[in-house]
């Protein structure tokens, strides 16, 4: 299932780029206007920047202006219309602006024979569900494409932030200082558009629309559809061979070190939050539960995501405050885990006995499939259950580098491989044209060494 940046003045000293939101009118395009920015002369090329001229949203929160190389020398900038930053993850080749996501505040519901229209969205087939909602497949007629529509009731969004939370934790205004948490589901759900309007990746889902009308109780968040769903789902006794587990942890640490720079933790990776593009390669996708931070690094005192995927230091009792890069990396290490042997190495359908496993059991590997030192090295520098000496994601990327140049590494889904990558996926979700193996197995890029990690 797939699951806003500050408010700054225009004036010297704010940042170069900002994504604002107006009323969604015909075609959704919003009219810009360029800008000179401080700090601009830095391109060298005499390229200006674009600046928005849609109005802010309620939904963002006002944070103060500052501009780049003053004041924190921690503070990262979000440029949505620059290359990919870090500059070397992964490209750092020119390329077009993200386009801004479009809010829309009227939405126009009609019953059709086959379908619902919304706005110019017609409604096809269930493709998703979670707690609050379902997804959608979705047909704009605008364009002519399919996206994935997430449809949240915020009925139900308000009944759960009613129900009682547990106090706050010692510490927590000294976590606080280091990241923004959001008070309740509603919150996180506007936090998640939040964060999702910021980000540009290959490997990170797009928000392409949000369509909140408050004489509406549904929200509605729109998509790139990542046609084949899923890397695996787990258990699963087909896992992927160790070529290809590596072929889409390549794509999962651009990812989170795309993140983490923009200062993000996602909090919730794992095999079926990763979902696999037309071209073979792998998104991040459902930012429920992350969290923004200043700073190195997020100081977090809360214990969500999936259970089987949390890191030991949240499950403390005495409720510690801790590192949200070394959560994100025990996460990577689990998941890395589950691609090649099929299941998590931490299982227990007690929740108390899980949290036990995950603080105090010897991570172990199975007898088979055979599994090279390297790459179980690799998963154990992970899952430290220290955080102050689990490796970090840097740390990952050299390593996963040095693993790929001693190995020949072409496409890992190449003859036979095929096939069981077909049976280890959810599959396509769009209806079927053509045939089956087309839809669900597109060919992979050939991967040279010069672009492993770049």
């Amino acid at each position: 299932a797939l699951r806003d940046p500050p408010a700054l003045s225009p004036g010297p000293g704010s940042m170069a780029s900002l994504i604002v939101v107006t009323e969604h009118k015909g075609t959704g395009s919003a009219s810009e206007e360029e800008m000179d920015v401080p700090g601009s002369e830095a391109f060298g090329d005499g390229r200006k920047l674009h600046l928005s001229g849609r109005k802010l949203s309620l939904q963002e929160r006002p944070q103060p202006a500052r501009s780049p190389g003053h004041g924190d020398t921690n503070q990262r900038f979000i440029y949505p219309s620059l290359p990919y930053s870090p500059v070397t993850s992964p490209h750092s080749s020119p390329r077009l602006p993200r386009r801004p996501t479009v809010e829309s505040n009227r939405v126009s519901i009609t019953g059709l024979q086959d379908c619902v229209q919304l706005n110019q969205y017609k409604l096809k087939d269930e493709i998703g569900k979670g707690s609050y909602g379902v997804v959608k497949l979705a047909y704009n007629e605008d364009d002519n494409t399919y996206y994935a529509m997430k449809v949240l009731s915020k009925k139900k969004l308000m009944r759960q932030a009613g129900f009682p939370r547990r106090p706050p934790p010692r510490g927590a205004k000294a976590a606080s200082e280091g990241c923004l948490q959001p008070r309740g589901p509603i919150e996180q759900v506007y936090q998640e558009i939040a964060i999702l309007k910021k980000l540009d990746h290959p490997n990170v889902v797009k928000l392409v629309e949000v369509l909140d009308d408050p004489s509406e109780d549904h929200l509605y968040m729109v998509f790139e559809l990542v046609k084949q769903g899923p890397v695996m789902e787990i258990p699963t006794l087909k896992p992927l061979s160790e070529d290809q587990a590596r072929f889409y942890f390549q794509d999962l640490i651009k990812g989170i070190e795309y993140l983490h720079y923009q200062k993000i933790i996602h909090r919730d990776i794992k095999p079926s939050n990763l979902l696999v593009g037309e071209d073979g390669h792998v998104k991040i996708a459902d930012f429920g539960v992350s969290n923004e931070f200043k700073g190195a690094d997020a100081l977090l005192t809360n214990t969500v995501g999936t259970p089987a995927f949390m890191a030991p230091e949240t499950l403390s009792e005495t409720r510690k405050i801790f590192s949200g890069k070394a959560l994100d990396v025990w996460a990577m290490g689990i998941t890395l885990y589950c691609f090649v042997f099929g299941q998590c190495p931490f299982m227990d359908e007690r929740i108390l006995s899980l949290h036990n496993k995950i603080k105090t059991q010897t991570l172990e590997f199975p007898d088979q499939p055979e599994v090279t030192d390297f790459l179980k090295d690799l998963i154990s520098r992970m899952l430290d259950k220290n955080p102050e000496s689990r490796i970090s994601v840097p740390e990952i990327k050299i390593l996963v580098k040095t693993m790929i140049r001693k190995r020949s590494f072409g496409n890992p889904f190449e003859g036979s491989k095929r096939e069981e990558r077909s049976l280890s996926s959810s599959g396509n979700l769009l209806p079927k044209q053509g045939s089956e193996d087309n839809l669900k197995c597109n060919d992979l890029p050939n991967v040279g060494e010069e672009e492993l990690l770049s």
